[in-house]
């Protein structure tokens, strides 16, 4: 029964991956859908195309916050906060890829939800707050010399895996964090394909909203 109990986590999961903060933030603000213009991804980096610094923020926020939230939930849920065992809990590595794929997914927004990004940045400090930091600043030193958001992306998806084997080994918990490495990488290839062709948008670039 307990365990039947603790299954629930996954939906509960997928379900608070589906709430879309571009698109709450964006409907409270009265600005545009954020499907309608940009790259048409429901994310902070084409909510900041409108010009609304703040919105974009609270929509980086919300996104960052429901990855951790879905991963603390379980892990105080499991009993154990101190994840000296939940790294080998397959259950709480279903939660990581359902609120992952619920951000990618959304079934509240009619399955068309961002690339991830944020809620990744989310789940890692759920996961471990230096597993966090090390992956944050990893973004932020590649966007800050590329001034690429999805050259970013890439580089901290695929260095986030690696810095948890750093740290914890080789856990099922990491074959988790390689499918969401993989998921995000492929959410950005049309992203890898305007890179290579050099017509990828820097940050800070603004295309007006339809």
């Amino acid at each position: 029964m307990e365990l039947t109990l603790d299954l629930l986590l996954i939906p509960i999961a997928y379900l608070i991956g589906s709430v879309s903060f571009a698109v709450v933030v964006s409907k409270c603000m009265r600005l545009p859908d954020p499907h309608s213009y940009g790259s048409g991804n429901p994310g902070a980096t084409n909510v900041l195309r409108t010009g609304n610094k703040l919105a974009a923020v609270f929509t980086l926020i919300g996104d960052a916050l429901k990855g951790y939230l879905a991963v603390m939930l379980a892990r105080v849920l499991l009993g154990d906060e101190s994840l000296t065992s939940t790294l080998n809990s397959w259950l709480l590595c279903g939660v990581v890829i359902a609120v992952f794929l619920g951000h990618l997914f959304p079934i509240f927004h009619g399955f068309k939800g961002g690339k991830g990004v944020a809620t990744a940045c989310g789940i890692l400090f759920g996961i471990n707050w230096i597993l966090g930091l090390a992956t944050l600043s990893t973004w932020i030193i590649v966007a800050m010399f590329m001034r690429y958001s999805s050259l970013a992306a890439l580089a901290a998806a695929i260095f986030g895996p690696i810095y948890f084997v750093f740290l914890f080994g080789l856990q099922p918990m990491g074959i988790a964090l390689l499918i969401v490495c993989l998921l995000l990488i492929w959410r950005h290839r049309s992203n890898i394909q305007n890179l290579m062709n050099g017509t990828e948008s820097r940050i800070g670039s603004k295309k007006t909203p339809n």
